[in-house]
């Protein structure tokens, strides 16, 4: 079994109030749910108004399906939500 998992930390700059914020956070983890089913949640940086952080990940038997779709999850966050990503990280684990 191989769990591939994503981090993620982007800036919302069109968030003007926490409720904008998390508008556009539920919408990013919602596509990551529907289109690649994956476990996702907002992980840290709840607090912060511009900033959010999240975790996602993928069970399956392959590591390099796991991480291609995950791949395919960041660009699609890229290209059709209003963020900038700041930082992202891929990697599996064997178990």
């Amino acid at each position: 079994m191989v769990v591939s998992m994503i981090q993620i930390i982007f800036e919302i700059p069109e968030a003007g109030t926490i409720k904008e914020k998390r508008r556009i956070v539920h919408s990013v983890k919602e596509k990551l749910r529907r289109r690649f089913h994956l476990s996702a949640a907002e992980v840290d940086l709840q607090d912060s108004l511009s900033f959010a952080q999240i975790g996602g990940a993928l069970v399956s038997n392959s590591k390099s399906f796991g991480e291609s779709v995950l791949q395919k999850a960041f660009e699609m966050i890229e290209k059709e939500t209003p963020v900038r990503i700041q930082d992202v990280s891929i990697y599996s684990e064997e178990f």
